[in-house]
């Protein structure tokens, strides 16, 4: 249990394989970022998913799309989230849910991570009106079928999209 004067100290986990990073996450980093002192975003590094960008593209889409914020640090892992929040002194998770099976799938993560470090919760965001129909392999899936990703991405991963769409249509 956290006690009243240890909440300036709290840090939290926001974790993702990020590929690539929407305006959806960045909704949720924002809205995390003002939750919690510290906010650690951490990239999953997990090449069975078979990520269209590198961890170190993924990092330096998120680092260039949260200069604004000053309370966050963006970081890799391949190892177990409980034990990047050991490290990092994490005490919360947070994840955003989209729908109905998001949360099933989530509430199964978050249950596990309590098991393996019990003072580790899970906080659930559920994201803004506007960005709740936005996921990552929708945005890829547009960005292949030459459509337009500029609103649903920052910028700079907007243009990485549109150039490894180009090379695949290629």
């Amino acid at each position: 249990m956290v006690k009243p004067n240890q909440l300036d100290q709290l840090t939290a986990i926001f974790p993702g394989t990020f590929d690539p990073i929407t305006n959806g996450h960045i909704d949720l980093i924002n809205r995390s970022a003002l939750l919690f002192p510290h906010l650690v975003v951490a990239v999953a590094d997990n090449p069975a998913k078979k990520p269209l960008f590198s961890l170190s593209e993924r990092i330096d889409f998120i680092q260039s799309a949260t200069t604004h914020l000053p309370n966050i640090e963006v970081v890799g892992y391949d190892n177990l989230l409980v034990d990047l929040a050991e490290r990092h002194h994490a005490t919360v998770i947070v994840r955003g849910v989209r729908t109905t099976y998001d949360f099933e799938y989530e509430k199964q993560l978050a249950e596990i991570n309590r098991t393996l470090k019990a003072d580790l919760d899970t906080l659930f965001l559920m994201p803004s009106i506007a960005m709740g129909a936005i996921s990552s392999t929708i945005v890829k899936d547009i960005a292949y079928h030459g459509g337009c990703v500029a609103n649903l991405v920052p910028k700079q991963v907007a243009a990485a999209l549109l150039k490894r769409a180009v090379k695949k249509s290629s």
